[in-house]
């Protein structure tokens, strides 16, 4: 995780990087920048409708190119970088969707339950043609989308019941906004009254229903007396213009922040007297200004801050987020960090995509999970002070520069998305790079797909079919604990079931020592031993024993010291295999379950067995008999095999004891005594 944060802000510093590399590269070959000031005179008739359009102010009424230019003016400074969104946005061809309403439901769905939005909805009566026609429809929808305004068609002929409770009989336009100043208030129908059917008039309707929520100031002890008021609001932003009414893109801002942002108009065009506005540190016509308890704050004097809906949505974002802003942010970074697995991954393809689909659904479900108490958090009482403490801290924070040019480069980014993308898959791929070049000897970097598959298939029958197993060290000194889940286990998973893949990591903590005989031993059959510990040490002394020193000396051990201590002998295995047992299995002698005919003069050294396993002289998986310096294993039930014979029988998928069936992978409570079986029969 804490990788894939790395490389994530690795990213970001790119991006960041990349964007300077822009500007420097437009600067160069033309010699300005984002935040250079546009002379509209300089401008083109069309290029200042544009700009008009992008702003939310009507020029129908303006013939020439010198009132046009003039209400630019009014509605503030225009910058290189919003010229440029303005004209892409125009040069933009692909087609605004519209809402197709299906009923009453699906209507006060999306329409009437909106709180802080406006609706534009054209109501087509029974029999009846619509009251905007089809292409002018289409140009009010791009219009007015510009600002936030989804719109949508109600045919009556879906739900006439509906229609006749409402009045709606003949073809009408409908709009929607809220009605009250609080967030998530009340929402009141328009219905539209003008008797001019065309874009223009229909806009001038919604931008004048839009404005009259915004409060507005007409005389300056109307301003004195607002601006020392302290309400409900931390966060106001004034409009400082000598304009009729406010701009489209600031009306709608204030239904979108409606109880976050306060919005308020200041008309200064029949002013005599404008010494208070100097007092409170406004010099220019336009201004924007911000008022937050830690200051006033003109908006426009750093990068990206445009006079345009997008430009000041992100700006009254960063200072006063909701919840869910904070929400879809953090859903943001979490799913770009967890698609960096698909390139930190090495190995086969279908590999990266099964390991991408997990992180994506572990990063988003504890994402949710995280919230969920965050929420709960949030709605109590006492952390007022908390949430009052964090929104200063932002509000301090993203009024910098460096803020600045962050909010700069989203906006940069979101409006070129090819761009954000190859940049995000070109990051990718040199993480890939690096990766494999770092796991280059790495022998799962080269697995292909079909490998991949098969060992996954084994793990998943592994753990969906097969009871969970213990493989903590075997032995330990303690007593086992009876299992209890055996019972349950045998009912849940019966042997008529195929018998699942195993880990075989268990084998390697099961108890393995040599088998002793006790008596002198010669010189010759010494040396003959110690050359045989030589020869066959490096096999086996990871697993058994700690070096050749110790293997010797245990040896020695044997000769010097008395009977019956235990020791050791480093045979690699068993030599008994060709030397068939010449007794049968079934016949027991008095000491053990098997028989031992090849030294019946010598007698087992059973004191250098373990304390848990059963005495016994002969190997049941291949019937002969345990021969002198043998290397023997135990299985949790006790009994004892030649090790080789029974990690075979293990590998093959056998996990069970070939004597009495317990599973070898399962603890067993030892047996009271240590004597010999005589009744038992292998099987």
């Amino acid at each position: 995780m804490w990788l894939k944060l790395f490389f994530l802000l690795l990213y970001f510093l790119v991006l960041f990087v990349l964007a300077r590399f822009f500007e420097a590269i437009v600067w160069y070959e033309t010699g300005i920048f984002a935040t250079q000031l546009v002379d509209p005179v300089a401008l083109s008739f069309k290029k200042l409708k544009t700009i008009l359009e992008c702003r939310g102010l009507g020029y129908s009424g303006l013939p020439e190119k010198k009132d046009v230019r003039e209400l630019v003016e009014k509605s503030g400074d225009l910058m290189e970088g919003e010229l440029y969104s303005a004209l892409k946005e125009e040069e933009a061809s692909e087609s605004i969707s519209s809402t197709n309403f299906s009923g009453e439901m699906h209507f006060y769905e999306l329409v009437e339950d909106t709180k802080d939005g406006i609706w534009l909805v054209q109501v087509i009566a029974n029999d009846r043609s619509p009251l905007v026609g089809k292409i002018h429809w289409e140009k009010m929808v791009k219009k007015v989308s510009r600002f936030g305004i989804r719109t949508g068609t109600f045919n009556c002929s879906s739900d006439p019941r509906y229609c006749r409770r409402r009045g709606w009989v003949r073809s009408t336009l409908i709009m929607s906004v809220p009605q009250t100043s609080t967030s998530k208030g009340k929402v009141m129908l328009k219905e539209y009254s003008g008797r001019k059917i065309e874009v223009e008039h229909i806009f001038k309707w919604i931008t004048a229903h839009a404005a009259s929520r915004i409060k507005t100031i007409y005389n300056a002890e109307h301003l004195k007396e607002e601006w020392n008021k302290s309400d409900q609001y931390w966060v106001k932003i004034y409009l400082f213009a000598n304009l009729d009414q406010p701009p489209a893109f600031f009306s709608a801002l204030s239904i979108k922040f409606t109880g976050r942002v306060e919005f308020i108009f200041v008309n200064v065009e029949n002013w005599d007297n404008k010494s208070y506005m100097t007092d409170i540190g406004v010099y220019n016509m336009p201004s924007y200004i911000l008022r937050t308890p830690e200051g006033i704050y003109r908006y426009g004097n750093h990068t990206g801050e445009f006079i345009s809906l997008q430009a000041m949505d992100s700006f009254l974002r960063s200072l006063q987020p909701e919840v869910n802003d904070l929400f879809v942010l953090s859903l943001v970074l979490v799913n770009l960090m967890a698609w960096m697995d698909l390139f930190i991954t090495q190995g086969a393809t279908i590999k990266r995509f099964v390991v991408l689909i997990s992180t994506l659904g572990t990063y988003n479900s504890l994402l949710i999970i995280s919230w969920l108490p965050v929420l709960g958090f949030l709605q109590l009482p006492y952390l007022d002070s908390f949430y009052e403490y964090s929104l200063k801290l932002l509000r301090y924070s993203n009024t910098t520069t460096l803020a600045s040019w962050v909010r700069a480069d989203w906006m940069f980014y979101s409006s070129h998305p090819a761009l954000f993308l190859s940049t995000y898959l070109g990051h990718g791929l040199l993480i890939d790079y690096f990766e494999k070049r770092r796991r280059n000897n790495n022998d799962e970097v080269n697995a292909n797909n079909l490998e991949w598959l098969s060992s996954l298939w084994d793990w998943y029958t592994s753990y969906l079919f097969h009871p969970i197993a213990s493989f903590q060290n075997f032995p330990v000194e303690s007593d086992w604990d009876e299992d209890p889940d055996l019972f349950l286990e045998r009912l849940a998973f019966p042997d008529l079931w195929l018998h699942p893949l195993i880990p075989t990591d268990y084998i390697k903590n099961l108890p393995m020592w040599r088998f002793k005989c006790l008596g002198v031993q010669s010189e010759e059959e010494m040396s003959e031993g110690s050359q045989d510990i030589e020869n066959d040490s490096d096999s086996e002394s990871t697993d058994t024993f700690s070096n050749e020193k110790e293997v010797f000396e245990d040896k020695q051990s044997i000769v010097h010291n008395s009977p019956g201590r235990a020791s050791h002998c480093d045979a690699e295995a068993c030599s008994c295999a060709n030397k068939y047992c010449q007794t049968s299995p079934y016949e027991r002698k008095g000491r053990s379950y098997g028989s031992y005919n090849a030294n019946e003069d010598m007698e087992p050294d059973w004191l250098a067995w373990p304390a848990d396993m059963l005495h016994c002289t002969e190997c049941v998986v291949c019937l002969e008999n345990f021969e002198n310096g043998c290397l023997l294993m135990g299985l949790p039930c006790g009994h004892v095999f030649h090790q080789n014979c029974i990690v075979m029988w293990l590998a093959g998928g056998r996990h069970c004891c070939p004597v009495c069936r317990w599973p070898s992978y399962k603890k067993k409570q030892p047996y009271a005594q240590h004597q010999p079986l005589s009744n038992d029969v292998p099987s």
